[in-house]
This record gives C-alpha cells, sequence and structure tokens, in this order.
C-alpha cells in the first residue's frame, strides 16, 4: 500500500471516532473510548455498497461474528479494506451488538481520453495506462492518476520537453461514475545551447566536444536529435570526457561538478563541467600476477604497453580483454582480469599488474536446440563451431550463434549457459532458435533502363524435408528476355562442409538490353559446382557445366558486327533466303554450338548485413575457360569488391568495384556478344544513361564490350538508427566505362572511318551526385542525381554521350 493511503486512513479512522463520539448513544453506540469500544461482534451489516458485493468485502475484512472487537482489530480490519483500492472512505460502527461497516467506494471510469499529444502516439500512452489502471471500466485511484502525471513529465522531459505542462481532469458522472481528460500541452523542445567546459588547459574545448554524444544545435541535429540534453548521455560522455584525458596520460584526471541549467522559458539548456586535468603519467613496471593457466611468455605477447611510454588507460583496457579472451579460447570462459594500478605521484610514473583468476575449465556437456520442429538436429549441428565434450570457447560460440543465424531458414538465434548441478566445470549449451519460413513462394515485378519492366515468380524451399537443402525453380520475363532456372543445393555434401550444388536453366533473348539492335540468342545449359570453405569467412568454388547456343542474327537489324560473328563462328548453318525484293532485301544468318565451360571462383565474405552493411567487405574472383572441344573457345575473368571504411562514428566510405574481361581462344574471332558488358546508369556510371557508353555497331546502338572496368565511391550519411535496416543516403562519385580489345571492326558514325574502343584511361566516364536507397515493403528503390563530368559532344565520326541526371530502379516483392 502507498503511504500516502496509510495515513489517509488512519486520519479518517480518528475522523469517524471524533463523529461517533457524538451520534445518539442509544441508536448507535460510540466506540471511540477503548473500554466501550470492546464487544463481541454479534452481526455484521454492510452499508454503502453499490458495485462490490458483499461477498468480496467479507473476504477482505478480518472480523468475523463471535470475534472480540478491539482497537488493534478495528486498525486491521482499515487498514485490509483500504488496501482493496476500492474504497475512498470507511468508517466503523456500533449499534449494539452489531457491527457497521460503511464505506464509500471509488468511481470507475466511465471514459478515459488523451489530448493535446503528438510526440508520444497515444496508443502506446493508453498501452501503459491501462497496466495501472487507468482505462475505461478500472476503478479511479487519485494516489495512481498523480503518479502517472509524474511518470509522463518524465517521458516528455526525456524528449527535451521541459515545458510540458500535464492536466488531469476528473468530471463527476451519476452512479459513482467519472470522466478522466488528460490534457497534455507539449511546449516547445528544449535545446542545449552551450557546453561549457571549465578547468581544461592541455586541450582544446572544440576537440574535445567532438566526442561527446550531446551537441548544440548544428545542421543534422533534426536527423540525429543529438541537441537533447539527456541525463544517461551526459554521464556517457562524462566517461567519454575521462577516457579521452586517461587516454593521454592524465592518470590522475577527475570531474569536479557538473551543472546543468535551464533557462527561464524552458527553451535552452546550458550544461557547465568543471575539471582537474592533473599531471601526465607515464607506464612504469607491468607485471602479471595470480593463477597463469597460460604461459607468461603467451601473456606477454599480449601486452601491447611499454614502460616508459605514456599512460592510456585505453591500452590497459585493449590488454585486459585481449588475456581474457586468449583464456576464453582455452576453456577458461568466465576468467577475470583487473588491472590494478599503482601510480607514484613523485615520479609520475604508473605501473601496472594484471591479476589473472582464470577459474575453473569450463567443459560443455550438452548442446540444446530448442524451439525447432521442422528442421533435423544435423543441420544445425554442422554449422555449429563448439564441440559436445570439448571446453566452453566464448569464441567458438559466438561464432556458431552466428553462423546458425546465417541459415535462410532461421529467424532469430539466442544462446546460453547453464551450470550443470553439482559440478563447477560443465555446462550445457542451449540454443533458442526461432524460424522462419523455410519455403516462400515469390512474384515480382521489377523495372529497369536496361529491361524495362519485368515480371519475376520462384519457388524457393531452403529446408527440404528438413535437410537444409535448397531447392529452387526460377522465371523471369521482360519485353527482351525469358528465362527459366532450376536447381539444387546440398550445402554439406560431404562432412567437411563442402557444397554441391546442380542446376539446369534455359534462356530466349530478343536484345540484350533494351537499346541494343535485335540478336536472337537461344541457350539451354545444365551445370555442376562444388563449394570448398576454407576458413570461416572464405570459399572456394568450382565447377563445370555444358551450355547449348543458337544465336541468329540480321545485318540490317542486329548490326553488322554481330552478323559478322555468327558467320565466322561455331557451325553456321544456311542462312535464310533474301526476305522481300533486292536490293531492299536482308539476309538472316544462324549459328549453333555447344560449350564446356569450367568454372572456378573464390570469395571473401565478412559484411555485418546482407541489406545496407556498414561494415566488413566482400571480395569474389571468378574464372571460367571453355574446354577445348567446345563449339567456341573463350576465357572470362571477372572481380567484385565491395568495402567498407568507417571515417567516425557518423561517416562510412564505401567502395564497390566491378572489372570483367572476356577473350577469345582458339580459332574463335572474338567473345560471343551475349558475353559482352554495358556500362552506364545506376550500376556502373550515374548519370549517363544505361548501358549507351561504350562501343557502338553499325545501326549506331550500343555493342557492350568485353572489357569493364567501373569503380562507385560514395560517403554514407549518417540516419536515425531506426533507418539503417531499411534506408541509405550517400554522396558518390562513379568512374568507369565499356572497352572492346578484341578483333572486331566498328566503324564511326559515317559508317566508313574505323573506330577504336581499346582501353584508354581519358576515355573513363566520371560523374558525381547524391543516391538514396529505401527499403519499401514493395522492394528496394534505388534513387540517384548525377551530373556527368566529362561528357562528350561527339563529332562526325564519334557519338555523343546520352546523360541522364535523375534515374532509378525498384524491385517489387509479393
Amino acid at each position: 500500500m502507498h503511504l500516502r493511503s496509510l495515513i489517509h486512513a488512519a486520519l479518517l479512522m480518528a475522523a469517524s471516532e471524533a463523529v461517533l463520539a457524538q451520534t445518539d448513544p442509544v441508536t448507535a453506540t460510540s466506540i471511540a473510548h477503548s473500554n466501550a469500544n470492546e464487544f463481541t461482534v454479534g452481526d455484521i451489516r454492510v452499508e454503502g455498497l453499490q458495485r462490490i458485493s458483499e461477498g468480496t468485502l467479507y473476504n477482505y475484512l478480518p472480523i468475523n461474528i463471535g470475534d472480540r472487537l478491539t482497537a488493534q482489530k478495528r486498525a486491521e480490519a482499515i487498514k485490509s479494506l483500504y488496501a482493496t483500492g476500492f474504497f475512498r472512505d470507511i468508517e466503523l460502527r456500533r449499534d449494539g451488538g452489531t457491527l457497521i461497516v460503511a464505506v464509500l467506494e471509488r468511481p470507475s471510469i466511465e471514459s478515459f481520453e488523451i489530448k493535446g499529444n503528438k510526440d508520444i502516439k497515444t496508443e502506446d500512452m493508453t498501452e501503459s495506462l491501462r497496466n495501472v489502471g487507468l482505462a475505461a471500466g478500472k476503478i479511479l485511484n487519485q494516489s495512481t492518476l498523480e503518479d502517472v502525471k509524474q511518470y509522463l513529465i518524465e517521458q516528455y522531459f526525456a524528449r527535451g520537453k521541459y515545458s510540458v505542462r500535464i492536466n488531469a481532469k476528473v468530471e463527476d458522472l451519476e452512479k459513482n461514475r467519472v470522466k478522466v481528460v488528460i490534457d497534455i500541452k507539449e511546449g516547445k523542445r528544449s535545446k542545449i545551447r552551450q557546453i561549457n567546459l571549465v578547468g581544461n588547459k592541455a586541450f582544446d574545448s572544440k576537440d574535445i566536444l567532438d566526442t561527446f554524444e550531446l551537441k548544440t544545435p548544428h545542421l543534422t541535429s533534426f536527423i540525429k536529435s543529438d541537441d537533447r540534453y539527456s541525463r544517461e548521455t551526459l554521464q556517457g560522455d562524462l566517461e567519454k570526457l575521462k577516457s579521452y584525458y586517461m587516454d593521454r596520460g592524465y592518470a590522475n584526471f577527475t570531474v569536479d561538478s557538473t551543472q546543468v541549467a535551464i533557462a527561464p522559458d524552458k527553451d535552452d539548456m546550458f550544461i557547465t563541467i568543471n575539471m582537474t586535468e592533473g599531471d601526465v603519467f607515464k607506464f612504469g613496471e607491468i607485471k602479471l600476477a595470480g593463477t597463469l593457466k597460460v604461459s607468461e611468455e603467451l601473456l606477454r605477447k599480449l601486452i601491447d604497453i611499454k614502460p616508459g611510454t605514456v599512460y592510456s588507460r585505453k591500452q590497459v583496457t585493449a590488454t585486459q580483454e585481449a588475456i581474457v579472451q586468449l583464456l576464453g579460447l582455452d576453456g577458461y570462459a568466465f576468467a577475470k582480469v583487473d588491472p590494478v594500478p599503482s601510480a607514484d605521484e613523485a615520479t609520475h610514473v604508473v605501473g601496472i599488474t594484471f591479476l589473472i583468476e582464470p577459474g575453473n575449465r569450463v567443459y560443455v556437456r550438452r548442446i540444446n536446440y530448442d524451439g525447432t520442429t521442422s528442421v533435423n538436429d544435423d543441420v544445425f549441428r554442422r554449422e555449429t563451431r563448439q564441440l559436445e565434450g570439448g571446453y566452453l570457447s566464448n569464441a567458438l560460440l559466438d561464432r556458431s550463434k552466428q553462423l546458425i543465424q546465417r541459415l535462410p531458414f532461421v529467424e532469430k538465434v539466442d544462446s546460453t549457459t547453464t551450470p550443470v548441478p553439482g559440478t563447477s566445470d560443465l555446462v550445457d549449451v542451449d540454443f533458442k532458435i526461432k524460424e522462419g519460413l523455410p519455403g516462400q513462394f515469390n512474384g515480382g515485378i521489377n523495372w529497369s533502363e536496361t529491361y524495362r519492366f519485368g515480371l519475376q515468380a520462384s519457388i524457393v524451399h531452403t529446408n527440404f524435408l528438413g535437410t537444409g537443402d535448397r531447392v529452387a525453380l526460377e522465371a523471369n520475363a521482360n519485353k527482351f528476355e525469358k528465362s527459366y532456372t532450376t536447381s539444387l543445393t546440398d550445402p554439406y555434401a560431404t562432412v567437411n562442409g563442402v557444397s554441391r550444388t546442380v542446376s539446369v536453366s534455359y534462356r530466349d533473348i530478343k536484345q540484350f538490353t533494351s537499346v541494343t539492335s535485335a540478336f536472337s540468342t537461344k541457350m539451354a545449359s545444365a551445370g555442376l559446382i562444388y563449394g570448398y570453405p576454407i576458413s570461416e569467412y572464405q570459399s572456394v568454388r568450382l565447377g563445370i557445366s555444358a551450355q547449348r547456343s543458337d544465336l541468329l542474327a540480321s545485318p540490317g537489324t542486329s548490326g553488322e558486327e554481330s552478323a559478322d560473328w555468327v558467320r565466322n563462328n561455331g557451325s553456321p548453318y544456311a542462312h535464310v533466303s533474301f526476305i522481300g525484293t533486292p536490293p531492299l532485301a536482308s539476309a538472316v544468318y544462324g549459328t549453333r554450338f555447344t560449350t564446356y565451360p569450367l568454372n572456378l571462383g573464390w570469395g571473401y565474405d565478412s559484411l555485418n548485413r546482407a541489406l545496407f552493411a556498414d561494415r566488413g567487405m566482400r571480395h569474389q574472383i571468378n574464372l571460367s575457360y571453355t574446354l577445348p572441344f567446345s563449339g567456341v573457345e573463350y576465357l572470362t575473368a571477372s572481380y567484385s569488391g565491395l568495402q567498407l571504411v568507417p571515417l567516425s562514428k557518423w561517416f562510412v566510405l564505401l567502395f564497390n568495384a566491378n572489372i570483367s574481361y572476356s577473350r577469345a581462344m582458339g580459332d574463335t574471332t572474338s567473345s560471343p556478344p551475349f558475353l559482352n558488358s554495358y556500362a552506364g546508369g545506376p550500376a556502373s556510371v550515374r548519370g549517363f544513361q544505361e548501358s549507351e557508353l561504350g562501343p557502338r555497331d553499325s545501326n549506331g546502338l550500343p555493342y557492350g564490350g568485353n572489357l569493364l572496368t567501373s569503380l562507385q565511391s560514395e560517403l554514407l550519411l549518417p540516419i536515425p538508427d531506426k533507418w539503417k535496416n531499411s534506408a541509405r543516403f550517400s554522396l558518390f562519385y562513379d568512374i568507369g566505362n565499356v572497352f572492346s580489345t578484341e578483333n572486331v571492326k566498328f566503324l564511326g558514325r559515317d559508317l566508313q572511318t574505323p573506330v577504336d574502343y581499346h582501353f584508354d584511361f581519358n576515355q573513363l566516364k566520371r560523374s558525381a551526385g547524391v543516391a538514396v536507397q529505401w527499403l519499401a515493403p514493395m522492394g528496394i528503390f534505388r534513387f540517384s542525381y548525377a551530373i556527368p563530368l566529362n561528357v562528350s559532344d561527339g563529332d562526325a565520326i564519334h557519338y555523343p554521350d546520352r546523360k541522364e541526371f535523375f534515374q532509378f530502379t525498384v524491385g517489387q516483392a509479393f
């Protein structure tokens, strides 16, 4: 019970006794006098009940018929009835041998309304207030209402609104009911106008304040909300201030006091921090003490501290964590390492003794996987690096959790270690797994400059029959291409983690992109690929495939370059006779061939997220070489790299590089046209029309090239944490182009002058601009506005570049 309720009950009891002392002694005998009060209860009568039943009251009343009523019994009865929260006034009276319990019930809430709130959602408030009894149909407790007002004020204070006013109105209605209205006037958000540092001499205030979370208003404050005062954030900044000095040698630095003042209008706040810098210390002797379960020589290698250098708490903490990590790898999962400093104020030297308490080596008795019903146990065990019977390794446990989390049919993973009762060195490891959908049917609508609108459908099951195998059926269709693919992937074809993928596909292409010449291409292929992990982050792939291709080209519609390749490679078949009447006739040429590409790949992936990663890197290298007995021989090589470089807590540099190269082998005149790469647009150089850069065929349309180079450099801008997994804003600089280094004859705009499209650094196109990516319910939207920096206007021989400042792509899944 609240203290105020106890006080209220005592006051009511005293008042009741004072009133009863003046009542008619015949009809109601006072029980205020100690001797007269004590009587044996012959009957009990209740007065004043409206909604609450007598039975409910009797359940809480600690007095029964036949009991001797004493002062202590009366106090207990009143206390017990008040504790129910049902009543706001209680009196005990005596009428002869009858005890009269007179009560006044608390009113019930007929309706409850919150108005004036904008910063906090009404539904969030309503849910919280319902839990404490403030809702329609509940009994009104005035003290709870006051507590709620104070709670709401604190919530608004936490949001920087110190001028908030909250008025709780209670309107009485008939039948002991009330209407409660909480009227909120939020006011303006208070901002930190000034942060003053007093006592700093060695370092400039600006350099120190740059490390703080709290800031004075600046350009991006409306996004970061870092100009709002928070007591918890200030405590964190004070710790950063202490670290700033102690990492630079000031071992006896202290924060003397902190004052937070708010202007009379409650709009501005001022923070003053008083400090004493102290003196600069240097490291003295570094010692190891305690129980050394690993060799001192190995522990010494982890100590990155040299006597005589400037003292740094950061170095001490890093050494402490490294020793704990090493002991954890060796089974001492609960080891403690305490750095004990000993400072000499005269010489300004700090000696450090690392006191090591490894505890017992802990072994894993059993590993359990809870929460799964449709996945075979071995699917999780093959991803688990921690083994039963081995000693517990925190590093292996964390890696196991990460690998299980990466399974496509797992939504969430938590792990706990539970000591085995009766032992001091055994634990059970429990993985609590929340399964996601193992199978899915996707339909899609997508759009890009390259393919225009397209349809996509797929059926994927990533946990086929509980084995963790992936089965996929995919179909894609747009104006220029239809493709169908089926594949089966066994991620653990062997106990060593070797994966095996078998695939079959078919493609029917009319044009390679929306802006290229018509070129009918039909390809059917079947492939087998094995992947072998060489480390936790690296893997290699080796595979072979067979591909049957049927190409059809006409100089008039496909371009002379494509028709020339068809006439001179593979197994050309008799062309269709002239169509129409010469000289308007146009011939159609065809060729068929089968190739057997041997594929080799290497990959490294340490990105922290699949989408919108902000840490880590991903690099992939792929090589493909057609075996000598193929109908057409060629070699392809490609590299793609994504590197994220954190510049600070708020800014990250992103580099996305792509290089691809192909060349003909043997008697093949040049790489098949379907291997050509295209440049320009969102995937390479923004600001130039998609697929429009590079070589042009005899129709003046993009032909593509066998060498592609592009680099997209982006500065990722800070955004609120709640958007980090669904949006990205960046400034970018793109550079790249596509070239032809093979024996393909190109003519200029005059259709007479030969044009060379070999690699030339001066021909790399460049652009700069701003980009936005947004993961919406219907897919990822990508927008960019770019300014081309070196546009060619062309001449009588060379084609001009085509600009496109605003570009976007969108994908939809349903």
